[in-house]
């Protein structure tokens, strides 16, 4: 609520024509944004921090610079205008003071009260030098990559059983136990709420809605960063498109290790380098973001970590898709890489691997070429009215998919689908560009004629309806116990 008020503050403050400058202080607190702001106007600045209000007493010269409390923003104003923006955060209820003040020479002037504390000139801070480390790939990496299908046997337990498993996982079990704490329904925009691809949230006074999503899997890029770059781009904007909302922009949270090892850096190089061409194939620019490095204890790092959020555009707020199927008597297809020969790269840092195996390993493989034109189809034919739901396959792989549209529906689905004698690369693989969609029997024809113009493989799967979900002869539950496993994992696992 905080962020909302003073974002309105500034609005108005802005509208006044008072203010010469504004930026919000994010990392490294008021250190970045008085430098930054200088350094961009090639000025200096006074700055007294005595007079920054704070949260808790005894807070030291090095605290109050550094701090990142969130809800804040530093404006330059004309002294003669100081008063009158005042009073419109006065107005919002918003803490506003004045702090120091604008100066011709290039440096940084930092007093508590009448001490001096720090004084340096601005391009110390800001023109620093440029590391390049040399990025080397770990010994353990190449080790990885060597998994083949011979490798992970079949599992004994059944597929139901694996189903179940991986819906109740972490990963893939539903999120609500966490989103349902929290209002989604402030100022009455919200046309779907959390728990599909995509949120969207209409644009009042207009027929369009943003489209917003996060996304993102350590596991890929630990195996291959420069590949798992392009999948977190990839999912993100895929979800994005399952609304039928264009993907426009993307924020990035790059979650690493110690980037002065060699593999390190190697890791952060590839991903951005991969995150990179993923955005440039798509499109969509990366607009702001930050970098958590030295992520390590006792010597080991996270798995290499970025972590996508996405901004999309609907032009037609009335022409949207959620993921679950909605109704009985839909024909269910898959967009995409629907080839039913196994790869290994389908199980390449799968959920599966993990859970049932214990293994994280493999090379994850995308076509991104092919990520487009399923993006640009699926967005296409849900403003045409063809589409019913859409839903990204990913983590899980293709029965989890299906589950989850059924589980969100309260709608079953019945498969014509001949699994290979790799049931379990084919089930809950997880290859990319792939979208499970449903539609109305009359509308097939199109999707296919649309599919072909496209360039995007197209393949029936079956049908929704009853109370069950049935694939092949290997799955054949209640949606009950499938909802229950999804619904109480994250639960269960806390």
């Amino acid at each position: 609520f905080l962020e909302k008020i003073l974002i309105e503050a500034c609005l108005e403050a802005l509208a006044t024509g008072d203010v010469t400058a504004i930026q919000d202080l994010g990392a490294a607190g008021l250190t970045s944004s008085t430098v930054e702001s200088a350094d961009k106007a090639s000025k200096g600045f006074m700055l007294d921090i005595s007079q920054v209000h704070r949260r808790e007493d005894g807070m030291s010269p090095y605290d109050v610079m550094l701090s990142e409390s969130q809800e804040r923003m530093l404006l330059v104003v004309a002294p003669p205008k100081v008063e009158r923006i005042r009073r419109i955060f006065e107005k919002w209820e918003i803490p506003c003071r004045e702090i120091g003040e604008v100066i011709s020479e290039p440096v940084a002037r930092i007093t508590d009260g009448g001490n001096t504390v720090a004084q340096l000139p601005i391009r110390h801070l800001s023109d620093a030098p440029k590391y390049r480390p040399k990025g080397v790939p770990s010994a353990d990496q190449a080790r990885r990559q060597r998994l083949t299908l011979l490798d992970v046997p079949l599992p004994t337990s059944t597929a139901e059983d694996v189903l179940l498993r991986l819906l109740a996982a972490p990963n893939i079990a539903s999120k609500e136990a966490v989103y349902r704490q929290y209002d989604h329904q402030v100022q009455t925009n919200t046309v779907v709420g959390p728990g599909s691809d995509a949120a969207l949230l209409r644009l009042r006074g207009t027929d369009r809605a943003i489209a917003l999503s996060i996304d993102g899997n350590g596991r890929y890029c630990y195996l291959d960063p420069y590949r798992g770059g392009q999948i977190a781009v990839a999912e993100v904007c895929r979800n994005i498109s399952c609304s039928g909302a264009e993907p426009l922009a993307l924020t990035d949270c790059l979650n690493f290790g110690d980037p002065e090892k060699p593999e390190g850096y190697y890791q952060l190089e590839w991903c951005v380098r991969g995150m990179a061409h993923a955005c440039r194939v798509l499109g969509v620019p990366v607009v702001s973001g930050n970098v958590s490095l030295y992520n390590e204890s006792r010597g080991t790092a996270i798995h290499p970590t970025p972590v996508l959020g996405g901004l999309g555009l609907l032009e037609d707020v009335t022409r949207y898709a959620q993921s679950s199927f909605p109704r009985d008597g839909l024909t269910v297809a898959l967009m995409g890489d629907v080839g039913s020969r196994p790869r290994i790269s389908d199980l390449a840092g799968s959920e599966y691997l993990q859970i049932v195996h214990g293994k994280v390993e493999g090379r994850p493989a995308i076509d991104m070429d092919l990520e487009l034109r399923l993006q640009a189809l699926c967005r296409r034919a849900i403003h045409d009215g063809i589409l019913a739901s859409a839903h990204d396959c990913a983590e899980g792989g293709l029965a989890v998919a299906l589950a989850e549209c059924s589980v969100q529906g309260g709608v079953g689905f019945q498969g014509d689908i001949a699994l290979p004698q790799r049931w379990d690369a084919a089930l809950f693989g997880e290859r990319q560009s792939r979208i499970v969609v449903s539609l109305t029997e009359n509308d097939w024809p199109e999707l296919q004629r649309m599919a072909d113009e496209s360039g995007v493989p197209l393949r029936r799967l079956g049908t929704t309806g009853g109370d069950r979900l049935k694939i092949d002869r290997q799955i054949d539950l209640p949606l009950q116990e499938i909802g229950g496993a999804w619904r109480e994992g994250l639960e269960r696992a806390s």
